[in-house]
């Protein structure tokens, strides 16, 4: 017996886990199997391919993880595709979630779509003559604020790491690999790890200096990341990510990187010499030795 919800689940959001939970607590009550059945690329990615790449809150690998820290047996995994993205919401219960995953018990958000030609509204009546249970969850707001993926992106877009976090229901971050730089820091007591993605669509937080907490080398310790274009030292527009690690003198080129937003410090700017931008930097070192990253 598996009880299951289907979606995209980007960021699985304090929206996403309150269809979570619901699933986790049917499949137990029931003695069944929990089950994620998710989609990848994202499915606008893949319908909207010439004219918008929609940036990711979690990577498939964040989204497997996130599954299982939740208390979800099963996670799987549907390519999405132009072919796949016209299967009617019948074909898709009978083709999939009957034949392939044998699920008994569909658990479904407030505002869920299955399925080509956008027949969501009749969800209920489908999965009934196809022999599937559906539970539907509530909207999860805070405030007068419905809590979505959309609304985080926007959060982040803006530098809000505050608000992201809190609707997240854990830190934001990004994962990738330490490429070389310019060195420049060095010369003035401020090396940086420079961050190469490991998921290109990964969404970048808006350009600013923020406080983060950086796991590299099995360590965990402070850090001070910029997000930018380094105006100081560069007319490049490209942006990077440039991490400053407190407490640390290792070479980590090429190694494994991780960085958690904890809090925005201040815009980035451009300053007169390479001696004030090492003064602020000072002065956000000093602002971050006492700040706690667990």
């Amino acid at each position: 017996m598996v009880v299951a919800a289907t979606g995209f689940f980007d960021g699985l959001h304090l929206g996403h886990r309150k269809v979570i939970e619901k699933l986790t607590s049917i499949a137990a009550e029931q003695g069944g199997e929990s089950m994620i059945i998710s989609f990848w690329p994202h499915p606008r990615n893949v319908l909207q391919q010439d004219a918008y790449k929609l940036r990711l809150l979690t990577t498939l690998e964040e989204k497997r993880e996130l599954s299982f820290s939740l208390g979800i047996d099963r996670f799987e995994v549907i390519c999405f595709d132009k072919e796949f993205s016209q299967l009617s919401t019948e074909e898709f219960f009978r083709g999939y979630l009957i034949e392939k995953y044998n699920v008994s018990t569909l658990v479904v958000g407030y505002d869920h779509r299955l399925g080509h030609g956008k027949d969501e509204k009749n969800i209920e009546e489908i999965a009934a003559s196809c022999g599937i249970r559906t539970v539907r969850v509530g909207k999860f707001q805070t405030g007068k604020r419905v809590i979505s993926s959309t609304a985080i992106r926007n959060c982040l877009l803006k530098g809000d790491i505050a608000c992201a976090n809190e609707w997240l229901g854990y830190r934001y971050s990004l994962h990738g690999v330490v490429v070389s730089g310019n060195r420049l820091g060095r010369t003035i007591g401020f090396p940086t790890a420079n961050m190469q993605l490991y998921e290109p669509l990964k969404l970048v937080p808006a350009t600013g200096v923020y406080f983060v907490k950086v796991e590299v080398t099995g360590g965990t310790y402070k850090g001070i990341c910029n997000i930018g274009t380094r105006p100081t030292v560069s007319s490049d527009t490209s942006r990077r990510i440039e991490t400053h690690i407190l407490d640390f003198d290792e070479d980590i080129y090429g190694l494994d990187i991780r960085i958690s937003f904890i809090e925005r410090l201040r815009d980035e700017r451009r300053f007169g010499s390479l001696e004030e931008l090492r003064q602020q930097l000072l002065l956000d070192k000093k602002c971050c030795i006492d700040k706690n990253i667990f």
